[in-house]
C-alpha cells in the first residue's frame, strides 16, 4: 500500500521507509548508479538505485520513461550540492530498496516536458499531455476553485439543485445542441445553453437559494475563450436587491481567489456601462491599461477633413482621441502595424499625430493630417487630451461600433506592448470591476426589431417599465457584468418576477402573446402564482480558472476539451452513426456523403 504520494516526500520523512507509485519521468545512468524521477499528482522525487541490490537493479535498467512503478525505499538527504530548492522533494531523495514494474510503457509520442507541442498532437494524446505536471496543476486548481465556491455558497445558504440536460429548444440566444427523440417522431429535445428558466422556476417554488455547477451547451463559433460545452457556476437567489446580489458575489470570488491561488483582491469598482463605452469602446474593459478615449464627435462637425467630419455630422458616428504618453518615439514602421490591426476590425485606417513641441501648437505637431484641420479643432484636440512634448495621439473616426472595436482593442494592444510596458501604460496584475446599468435593447437594423442585450427575462430599471412600449431603446436594465483584467467572468440580473412585466418585454420584441405562450408559457404561468423578487449570476468557471493560471486558452483548463471546429481529436467525435439508429430516431440523412 502506498504510504505518501511522491511529490510531498520531505526531509519530515528522513530516514523512513515508504512505499511509492507513480510513473517514471525521467531515468538517468550516473556512472553504475541509477536515477529515477519517479512522479504522481502531486509531484516528482529523486529514487536512487544502487548496483549492490542486484534483483532490483536489474529491473531499475530495464526501466524507460512513463512505466507505471512501485518502489519502496528509504528516505535520505542529498549529498551537499544537489539541493533543489525548487521542489517540496529538493532536499532528500529515496534510497530504493524494492522496485517493481506495475506496466511498461511504450516510447511515448512526445516528452513531456516538451513545452512546443502543437495543439492536435496534445489533443490527440490527451491523456498524455494530462499527465505534464502543468495541467496537472492546472486541473488541481480548477477543482480547488470548484470546491472554495460550494464553501462559500453552503455556507450563505444556497442549495446544489440539478435542472434538466433534456429541455425544450427557445431559439434566443445561441444555436441550440439538439437531441432527437425516438418516441416522438420529428420532435427534438434542446441541450440547455443555461439553466436560466429552470432556476427562476425554482425561485418561485421557494428554494430562496440555488446554485448549481453545470455543463451548458451553446452551438456557436468558436475562440479561444469558447468552447462548445462549458462549465458555469449558476446561482440564483430571492429577495435581494440589484446591489446586495453584487455585494454577495463580489465576496464570492474575492473569498474564491484569496483561498485557492491566495490572492486578495481590492473592492469591485463599479462602472456604468455607458462610462465604459466613453472612456474604453468596450463594456469589458481592460483597467491594467491606463489609456482612456478623448470625445471630439463634436468639435470635429466642420473641419475640412472628410475622414472626421463624415462621422461626427452621422447619426451613428463616433470620432475619439486616445493619447500614448511618450509614442512620439514610435517607428512610422509600428504605427504602420498598428494601422495594419485596427482594419482587422473595420476601420479603415488609423490617423495619427506626432506632439513634438506643444508650445508651439500647429507647428509643432508632425502629422499628414494637421493641414485638413483648422486651429480651434487643434486647440481642441490639444486641451482635452492633454497632450505633452513627445507624445502621440491616434484617432478613431467612423460608425461608433467601428471606432469602439477599432480604437477599444487598439489601447490593449498598445497598453501590452513592450513599449506600453517600459512607458508604464500597463499596471497592476489583478483589476477587477462591475459593469453595470447596461441598456435592455439593442436594435437590429436588419431585422427592423428590438433584441434583448442580456436576456428576454432581465428587469428593467424601477420607473423604466413604461419605455417597454413607448420607447425601448431608452430602457436602462438591472444588469451587471462581472469583469476581471479585461475578460468578462460573468454576468447576471434581477429577473422581471410579475406576469404583465414579462409580457411588455416580449411585445417590446415583437413576441406576441401566442408565440411567448408557445416557448415560455410554463414561465409565464409560474410568475402569476406569488412569484417573489429574485436575481442572480452566472460564472464561467473555465475562464475563473484560466484567469488564474494565466493559461491562454480554455483548452489547458479543461480535462476533455474540443477543438475550434468543435471536435474531440481523442475519441474521433463527432462520428457517423449507423442506419439502426437513425431509423430509430426517424432521421434520414440529406447528405450522406458528408456524414460518410
Amino acid at each position: 500500500m502506498r504510504t505518501t504520494y511522491c511529490g510531498l516526500v520531505s526531509e519530515a520523512l528522513l530516514g523512513q521507509t515508504v512505499t511509492l507509485m507513480g510513473w517514471a519521468h525521467r531515468r538517468r545512468d550516473h556512472g553504475g548508479v541509477i536515477f529515477v524521477d519517479l512522479r504522481d499528482r502531486e509531484g516528482i522525487v529523486q529514487v536512487v538505485c544502487d548496483p549492490d541490490r542486484a534483483d532490483m537493479f536489474k529491473v531499475a535498467e530495464g526501466v524507460r520513461n512513463e512505466f507505471c512503478l512501485k518502489i519502496v525505499g528509504k528516505v535520505r538527504e542529498r549529498p551537499a550540492g544537489t539541493i533543489n530548492a525548487n521542489i517540496t522533494s529538493g532536499k532528500i531523495e529515496v534510497l530504493c530498496h524494492e522496485i517493481e514494474v506495475l506496466n511498461p510503457s511504450v516510447t511515448p509520442p512526445f516528452q513531456l516536458d516538451d513545452e512546443n507541442l502543437s495543439e492536435t498532437t496534445r489533443l490527440t494524446h490527451r491523456v498524455l499531455d494530462l499527465r505534464r505536471p502543468p495541467m496537472q496543476r492546472n486541473m488541481m486548481l480548477r477543482y480547488r476553485v470548484a470546491m472554495e465556491v460550494r464553501k462559500f455558497l453552503d455556507v450563505n445558504g444556497f442549495i446544489d439543485i440539478e435542472t434538466p440536460m433534456l429541455t425544450k429548444s427557445t431559439p434566443e440566444g445561441a444555436r441550440d445542441y439538439l437531441v432527437p427523440s425516438r418516441v416522438h417522431d420529428g420532435q427534438f429535445f434542446a441541450l440547455p445553453q443555461s439553466p436560466q428558466l429552470f432556476k427562476q422556476l425554482l425561485m418561485v417554488a421557494g428554494f430562496d437559494r440555488y446554485y448549481q455547477i453545470t455543463k451548458c451547451f451553446r452551438d456557436e463559433d468558436l475562440r479561444a475563450d469558447r468552447q462548445p460545452e462549458f462549465t458555469q457556476i449558476d446561482i440564483e437567489t430571492c429577495f435581494l436587491t440589484e446591489e446586495e446580489i453584487r455585494t454577495m458575489f463580489e465576496g464570492m470570488i474575492r473569498s474564491t481567489f484569496e483561498h485557492a491561488i491566495g490572492v486578495k483582491l481590492q473592492d469591485f469598482p463599479v462602472m456604468k456601462y455607458a462610462d465604459a463605452m466613453r472612456l474604453y469602446g468596450s463594456d469589458k474593459p481592460d483597467l491594467r491599461v491606463k489609456l482612456e478615449f478623448t470625445e471630439l464627435t463634436d468639435c470635429m462637425k466642420d473641419v475640412d477633413f472628410k475622414v472626421f467630419s463624415g462621422p461626427a455630422n452621422a447619426e451613428d458616428g463616433r470620432v475619439v482621441a486616445l493619447r500614448i504618453p511618450g509614442g512620439g518615439e514610435m517607428s512610422r514602421g509600428e504605427i504602420d502595424g498598428y494601422t495594419e490591426f485596427v482594419k482587422i476590425y473595420g476601420a479603415k485606417g488609423l490617423a495619427w499625430v506626432k506632439v513634438n513641441d506643444v508650445a508651439k501648437g500647429r507647428e509643432g505637431l508632425q502629422s499628414p493630417i494637421v493641414k485638413n484641420l483648422h486651429d480651434k479643432a487643434i486647440a481642441e484636440i490639444l486641451a482635452r487630451t492633454g497632450a505633452a512634448s513627445g507624445d502621440l495621439i491616434f484617432f478613431g473616426a467612423d460608425k461608433a461600433k467601428v471606432v469602439n472595436d477599432a480604437i477599444g482593442a487598439l489601447r490593449v494592444k498598445v497598453g501590452h506592448s513592450e513599449f506600453g510596458k517600459s512607458r508604464g501604460l500597463v499596471q497592476g496584475q489583478w483589476e477587477p470591476l462591475w459593469v453595470v446599468d447596461f441598456p435592455m435593447f439593442e436594435y437590429d437594423d436588419d431585422a427592423q426589431r428590438w433584441n434583448a442585450v442580456h436576456h428576454p427575462f432581465t428587469s428593467p430599471k424601477d420607473g423604466h417599465e413604461d419605455w417597454l412600449e413607448t420607447d425601448p431603446g431608452r430602457c436602462i436594465a438591472k444588469a451587471y457584468d462581472v469583469v476581471l483584467n479585461g475578460i468578462e467572468l460573468g454576468g447576471g440580473s434581477v429577473r422581471i418576477h410579475r406576469e404583465e412585466v414579462q409580457s411588455k418585454v416580449f411585445r417590446a420584441l415583437k413576441i406576441n402573446a401566442e408565440e411567448a405562450q408557445l416557448k415560455f408559457g410554463f414561465l409565464l404561468d409560474a410568475l402569476k402564482y406569488g412569484a417573489p423578487p429574485h436575481g442572480g449570476i452566472a460564472i464561467g468557471l473555465d475562464r475563473f480558472v484560466m484567469l488564474m493560471t494565466g493559461a491562454e486558452s480554455l483548452r489547458d483548463v479543461i480535462a476533455f476539451p474540443k477543438t475550434q471546429r468543435a471536435q474531440d481529436l481523442l475519441t474521433n467525435a463527432p462520428s457517423p452513426v449507423d442506419e439502426k439508429q437513425l431509423r430509430e430516431l426517424h432521421i434520414r440523412l440529406r447528405n450522406v456523403q458528408a456524414a460518410g
